[in-house]
């Protein structure tokens, strides 16, 4: 598939000097800090030297001081408080860290995780009804509840409360809770409103033990935050960073038991990056919730011992292998389903359903369909009764925005920009399938269409060293809003050692003109340019810079995500 190329802003050259001179970096380095919104010597130190004094108060949230006075008022009067919390990863790392926190010096409080098939995505009637006959009195629900409403009414007359954290765009009601914790409420006013359902849950945690408890304790929880960070894709700038950067700190030097079993069932080699947690922790923890109770992974993570925790990542890991299973055998038959329909063929949007594929995979299944067709994409099965699916979106569209103009035809909806689940009637799918096509063919420009590489800046063999990456390095930890900064190098050749491997990936010993620096470079998906590089063409590259270690050596690589001959 071709890729478009686009460049970002170059910054005005007395600017970027000026931002060299007084951090003393090259001009290449200050030129992608500058893209970052970093200007100046003051918020540079702030980047490179993230400190938790950053973190915003948490009582700049909207009805923090109801939320933390209620729950307090709960534990003088030894109320039952139950924590709620959705089955992916956000959820069940949200529910640990609160659980954990309460449970550390209140005897009183559980936690409930729906079933992903029995209940559904949300707050259940279901788990009202078991909160009211266990005499729960105080529900704190976890990266769910903003569009709780009747939940929270049903709730309210049985006598049980509601503190809702939750980081999901509102609906246009506000469910009556005793408070309610979101940042994209229209009238809150905290600084930051990326935060996700577990940097939330930390928030009230935080509040809390300012208020009554030492606030040093609640950082014990940033191992379980990253991983939320990481796997539910939120930006990692402002204080998504801060949590970040310290979260990674925690997960590998002293992680939780469980989270450290969950490392060591993974193999994984060295410490984990934002990306690591997406690959290695996160569709583990995802696979309690996706093809068996998501319970679980609330277990594993709550675990006191290294023994139990090890016991339960072994049953956490071949749940996964499931999961993988599922997931290929389902996106197989998917593609297959586009690929032998020619309208679907040539529609801009895919929706597909089938009763028998397996809800708890349907997510991955759309997003495999993205990275193949590149287009927004929902997949559907049913589920007591109804279709259930999810949804996943290309850069620059709004997967939200499009299913409000499709509401009437559901029952229900939420989601973000680029991720949504839904529930409709069956007799309503081909209404939606044609409503979705309308919808995305009127919204969506022939640049969408194009899968995009982002480019920092142009950039000479000869400017990347050991210092060079070292800084690089420091800008870590990268993910949305701050990713790898990619580089574009022109008139380059291949040296030798160009080869194959798995039938689709390169390898080559890269050069480029009037420079002496050479590079080994790998190349992934990329073998359709295999003879042309072989005819020694020249050619410009899109790609990172990465550390390789090979038999105990360590040195520089370039990781090629895009090239183009001229």
């Amino acid at each position: 598939m071709q890729k478009r190329w686009i460049y970002k802003a170059t910054p005005p050259p007395e600017e970027v000097e000026a931002l060299s001179n007084s951090i003393n970096v090259n001009t290449h380095l200050s030129t992608v800090l500058w893209q970052r919104g970093i200007r100046d010597f003051d918020s540079a130190k702030n980047f490179f030297r993230p400190s938790l004094d950053h973190l915003h108060d948490p009582f700049l949230l909207k009805d923090m001081e109801h939320a933390v006075e209620r729950l307090k008022k709960a534990i003088d009067n030894q109320e039952k408080i139950l924590i709620y919390g959705d089955y992916d990863v956000d959820g069940t790392t949200s529910v640990a860290l609160v659980y954990s926190y309460l449970k550390s010096f209140y005897p009183h409080c559980d936690f409930y995780i729906p079933d992903r098939y029995a209940e559904g995505y949300g707050v259940s009637e279901a788990g009202i009804i078991w909160a009211d006959e266990n005499q729960f009195t105080l529900i704190i629900a976890l990266d769910l509840g903003i569009k709780a409403s009747d939940m929270v009414t049903l709730a309210s007359h049985k006598g049980i409360d509601f503190i809702i954290c939750d980081h999901h765009l509102p609906g246009l009601e506000i469910p009556n809770a005793v408070a309610v914790l979101d940042p994209k409420q229209e009238d809150c006013n905290y600084p930051f409103n990326e935060l996700s359902g577990c940097g939330l849950g930390l928030k009230l945690i935080e509040a809390f033990a300012k208020r009554y408890r030492k606030q040093e304790e609640v950082y014990e929880f940033l191992d379980l935050v990253v991983v939320s960070i990481a796997s539910d894709i939120v930006p990692i700038s402002g204080e998504n960073r801060t949590l970040a950067y310290f979260g990674l700190q925690k997960l590998n030097q002293n992680p939780r038991p469980g989270l450290k079993a969950l490392k060591e069932i993974s193999a994984t080699k060295g410490d984990l990056d934002i990306s690591g947690i997406v690959f290695t922790l996160g569709p583990r923890i995802n696979a309690a919730g996706r093809v068996a109770h998501a319970k679980g992974a609330v277990e594993l993570l709550i675990a006191q011992s290294e023994d139990e925790a090890n016991l339960l990542a072994e049953k956490i890991n071949l749940k996964n292998d499931v999961r993988r299973e599922f997931d290929l055998s389902i996106t197989e038959e998917a593609v297959s389903m586009i690929e032998g329909n020619e309208t679907l063929l040539n529609s801009k949007s895919t929706v597909l359903f089938k009763e028998t594929w397996h809800k708890g995979v349907i997510g991955i299944v759309a997003a495999r369909c993205v990275e193949k067709f590149y287009r927004p994409t929902v997949i559907l099965t049913e589920s007591n009764g109804k279709l259930t699916g999810s949804a996943r979106s290309i850069k620059d569209f709004d997967l939200y925005k499009a299913l409000v103009q499709c509401s009437d035809l559901l029952d229900k909806f939420g989601g973000h920009k680029y991720a949504a689940g839904l529930t409709l009637d069956k007799e309503k799918l081909e209404a939606f399938q044609q409503r979705f096509e309308e919808v995305v063919s009127t919204s969506l420009t022939e640049e969408m269409r194009t899968p995009v590489v982002e480019i920092d800046t142009p950039i000479q063999f000869d400017v990347m060293n050991a210092k060079f990456n070292n800084v690089l390095k420091q800008m870590a930890p990268f993910g949305p809003d701050n990713h790898k900064p990619v580089f574009e190098a022109k008139n380059v050749f291949v040296v030798n050692s160009l080869s194959s491997f798995k039938d689709k990936h390169l390898r080559f010993l890269i050069g480029q003109a009037g420079s002496n620096t050479v590079f080994n470079a790998v190349a992934f998906d990329l073998m359709e340019h295999y003879d042309r590089l072989a005819n020694g063409e020249y050619f410009r590259i899109a790609f990172t810079l990465e550390e390789n270690t090979y038999n105990g050596m360590t040195s520089l690589q370039l990781r090629i995500k895009d090239l183009k001959f001229d």
